[in-house]
């Protein structure tokens, strides 16, 4: 079975960073794309960024731009959000997920479990 296991949430002030990562088992991980959501409470779960199935193509929604990035870890089946400068606004549940083609074109086919963030002073 497929598990999307995902770490480092937590919380922290306005302007900080945290790291978020998603470690898979149970598929080939270089042949999917992954990306990361959220969802703040009474909220849709909104996309923020993808990563293509080998890595070389990232795409972001505008307003995280410039402040978060994300990346594919080959070795460790891993993807990471690196996130700075940190909003209350980014408060939400962050969640992992699996493509089931590319990243832009294509559905999620498997979610994790969700990790929190809270930016708060």
């Amino acid at each position: 079975a497929v598990q999307l296991v995902e770490s480092g949430g937590g919380s922290v002030q306005p302007g900080g960073s945290l790291r978020l990562s998603c470690t898979a088992s149970g598929l080939t991980f270089d042949d999917y794309a992954m990306g990361w959501f959220r969802q703040a409470p009474g909220k849709e779960r909104e996309w923020i960024a993808c990563v293509s199935q080998g890595g070389g193509f990232t795409d972001y929604e505008d307003f995280v731009k410039g402040r978060f990035t994300i990346s594919k870890d080959k070795a460790k089946k891993t993807v990471t959000l690196q996130m700075n400068s940190l909003k209350a606004e980014d408060t939400a549940m962050y969640y992992c997920a699996v493509y089931g083609g590319s990243c832009l074109v294509s559905k999620v086919i498997y979610w994790g479990q969700g990790t929190q963030v809270t930016v708060s002073a």
